[in-house]
């Protein structure tokens, strides 16, 4: 029997597969809310046969998000938009639905990738003032972000559990925390952006106090049944520099082993994003050992993700112990339907809508668990 295609309990939500679809940016969206785009998006993935779909990295205030065309979740309109696009998605079925929440820090107020990418937008060109932890810009020219005062961060706080109540009220299954990525989270747990002399910046702890601090209000908020988890950077990839001076797997070890006294129900392990400087060694399933360690070192369930793009790789990961899940990306906007041909590769079955059943290919007639002829 397939591993990856074995159900996974994660309190009351029960995965069919151990197939998650990673949350991408659209950068559809219109003053943070969705637009038609992202019914068709998120409808065509919904009925690809993951077990779980996780929404794109989303603001939880306007000054959080990646570009102006990144979703928003954080008042009415943006509610409203992101309800009517549910609504459309679950009338046809298909993945359980999970959203990423998260504020990009120093990293807001880019460009599209189609107009300029990481480029920083100018307040006249559409942009905003950032923040940070500390005063220091992310790249060569970029305007210095304004560092976070500690009444600000009970502030911000206030928005991700917002955020995760109005999540809620959507009927989300699922939540992911963005700690991950050089944005505002990973931020305070890594010294290339973190200089702060208070108690949040320093050592690790202080580093790690406020990500815990949002986590722990963020869990509190959300039901109790539904689960809820973390995406880091397992490394900054600066092994050029000082312990001290990045974060490195031992730190996300340690966070990981935090979040999961706090409730956390899985870390999905990714890595970069903190710094121009990094230098990542990417190749196929290359972020794999860090969600490994992570999983050995903490017992919490475990995403890999990264470079993972076919069945038998898939299978290996989970069979094997590494990860509980595998989360695809760029392989699901390739290919929405990577599920089914997984399912077909491993002799397994996968749910799909009745209007495909006419798909199933002859030769895999276990795929679609029917056992009538079409």
């Amino acid at each position: 029997m397939s591993r990856l295609f074995s159900p996974l309990p994660l309190r009351s939500l029960t995965l069919p597969n151990r197939i998650v679809v990673s949350p991408m940016c659209q950068y559809s969206a219109v003053e943070g809310r969705a637009q038609p785009w992202h019914a068709v998006h998120l409808g065509r993935l919904a009925l690809g046969g993951a077990g779980l779909v996780l929404i794109e990295a989303t603001g939880v205030e306007p000054a959080g998000r990646i570009s102006p065309g990144c979703l928003g979740l954080y008042d009415d309109a943006t509610e409203q938009a992101l309800d009517e696009v549910l609504r459309t998605v679950r009338s046809v079925g298909g993945s359980a639905i999970g959203i990423q929440l998260g504020h990009a820090g120093r990293k807001a107020s880019s460009a599209r990738p189609w107009e300029g990418g990481g480029a920083q937008l100018a307040p006249d060109a559409g942009g905003w003032t950032t923040v940070a932890p500390s005063a220091v810009p992310m790249n060569d020219g970029d305007a210095p972000p304004h560092a976070l005062a500690r009444d600000e961060l009970r502030a911000l706080t206030a928005r991700f559990v917002d955020a995760v109540l109005r999540a809620d009220r959507l009927g989300l299954d699922a939540v992911e925390v963005h700690a991950a990525h050089g944005y505002l989270l990973h931020q305070f747990l890594s010294p290339i952006a973190n200089r702060r002399e208070d108690e949040y910046g320093g050592s690790l702890e202080n580093r790690m106090r406020w990500p815990l601090e949002v986590i722990a209000a963020m869990r509190a908020a959300w039901p109790a049944h539904k689960p809820l988890g973390v995406r880091l950077s397992a490394t900054d990839w600066l092994t050029h520099l000082p312990a001290a001076e990045r974060f490195d797997l031992p730190d996300a070890i340690e966070f990981s082993r935090r979040c999961a006294t706090l409730g956390a129900d899985w870390i999905d392990a990714s890595s970069g994003g903190i710094s121009p400087q990094q230098k990542v060694k990417a190749g196929p399933g290359f972020q794999v050992p860090f969600a490994e360690a992570i999983r050995r070192e903490t017992k919490l369930p475990v995403i890999a993700v990264g470079l993972i793009t076919e069945p038998q790789q898939a299978e290996d990961i989970v069979a094997s112990g590494q990860a509980d899940m595998v989360a695809l990306a760029r392989a699901m906007l390739y290919d929405p339907h990577w599920p089914w041909h997984a399912a077909a590769a491993l002799g397994a079955s996968v749910e799909v809508p009745r209007q495909y059943w006419r798909s199933r290919p002859r030769e895999h007639p276990q795929l679609f668990g029917l056992s009538a002829h079409l």
